[in-house]
């Protein structure tokens, strides 16, 4: 059972407040934003108001049209999420483009549209080490672990060891299993829908089985002395399971600040042993680490990969479909002869 805090809440410092000092904290945030004044930080409460702002006033004020508002942890879940619910829900991400997940502090407008929100949809397996405490906040709101039902791929090494490794999505057989779980979470809160929903799932599955049919062909084009997917997170473990490649990595979690010396070191040696000709990074974690093992190796550099987060709108992968289709891509013309 989660342990509820009452009438505290959580800011992004670690510090409580009680109901009233957080509204005032959220109107002293809007008067901010008025004045123009700026925050640099990444997470900076500026930045989560202005990416999160039309969302946020139709849950804060109200203003649903008779919709189910549905949360979701980070971005690439808000993409499934919204292709099952279609126009018949509100889809928001807690998390904004280009965010890191794992290590994420919720703001106060996350608060506030936890507050209102009817679900909320998380990955699980360790991932979203944040929500347990922001959940507290919300003992009445439902919430639905999306990766239930799949067979994780424990982590092999370092301190992670034995522990799942979260990125289950990147493989898109486990994505069918998170849309199974979308449409019935969906189903269940809002049952006046639910045909819609199972109608919106299934054409949503099918165009993930095509995709995944696509982005096999593409990989076995390559050949099999070069299927090295060599990144920076070992994000890509489900997808390497799924698709005959192998995986290696700086880092198996997002969640250190800088790669240490054994690790690059690790890498080095294998993309020499291997020789590896491409290595990759991901494109919410700095790539100085993955440039130390072009600069000794001599590998090229072959682009930024998408897991954790999508792009904007404009950019190379706004969809989860198009982030697969990218990295797939990516992968295939990086290690082509």
């Amino acid at each position: 059972m989660e342990r509820s805090l009452g009438l505290k809440q959580i800011t992004r410092q670690g510090f409580y407040f009680s109901k009233p000092c957080l509204k005032i904290l959220a109107s002293l945030l809007v008067i901010v934003g008025m004045s123009g004044c700026s925050l640099s930080n990444n997470n900076s409460l500026q930045t989560d108001s202005q990416s999160n702002n039309q969302s946020t006033n139709q849950t804060v004020n109200g203003d649903r049209q008779g919709k189910k508002v549905i949360l979701t942890t980070f971005t690439v879940l808000a993409d499934m999420a919204q292709n099952v619910a279609g126009d018949k829900a509100i889809v928001e991400s807690i998390t904004k483009v280009g965010a890191e997940v794992h290590g994420y502090q919720p703001t106060p407008s996350d608060l506030q549209r936890g507050q209102n929100a009817d679900l909320i949809l998380d990955n699980g397996l360790n991932l979203e080490r944040w929500a347990e405490r922001f959940y507290n906040s919300f003992p009445k709101v439902t919430r639905i672990t999306l990766s239930e039902g799949i067979t994780p791929i424990n982590i092999a090494e370092d301190s992670y060891q034995g522990k799942p490794n979260p990125h289950a999505w990147m493989s898109p057989q486990n994505a069918l299993i998170y849309v199974e779980n979308i449409r019935k979470a969906l189903s269940q809160i809002d049952p006046a829908n639910a045909k819609t929903y199972e109608a919106n799932a299934k054409v949503y599955s099918q165009q993930i089985r095509d995709l995944d049919s696509k982005l096999k062909q593409a990989i076995s084009a390559i050949p099999a002395d070069r299927r090295y997917l060599t990144s920076c997170e070992g994000a890509f473990s489900y997808l390497a399971r799924d698709y005959g490649l192998q995986e290696v990595y700086i880092w198996p979690v997002n969640a250190e600040q800088q790669a240490t010396p054994r690790q690059v070191q690790k890498v080095i040696d294998t993309v020499r042993e291997k020789q590896i000709p491409t290595v990759f990074c991901e494109s919410t974690v700095s790539d100085e680490a993955q440039m130390q093992v072009v600069k000794e190796t001599g590998a090229e550099f072959g682009g930024v990969f998408y897991v954790d987060s999508l792009s904007p709108p404009d950019g190379k992968t706004p969809t989860y479909l198009k982030l697969l289709e990218h990295n797939v891509d990516t992968l295939v013309k990086g290690l082509s002869p």
